[in-house]
């Protein structure tokens, strides 16, 4: 079984644990048609346009 030989330390672990602050949660974009907030390349859930045309009936 592997086993650390010395104490990792505190700026080794800092920037390891580091890394994982980089990653931002994903922006809203206005739809183009009704103006509500959506997730970029999505179907917007308000009115169900996508590039500028109808792809989900409402």
């Amino acid at each position: 079984m592997a086993v650390p030989k010395r104490k990792t330390g505190k700026s080794k672990r800092n920037m390891r644990r580091a890394a994982n602050s980089k990653y931002t949660a994903p922006g809203f974009v206005k739809c183009p048609q009704c103006h509500e907030p959506k997730l970029p390349h999505r179907v917007c859930p308000e009115c169900g346009h996508y590039k500028n045309k109808e792809v989900v009936a409402q």
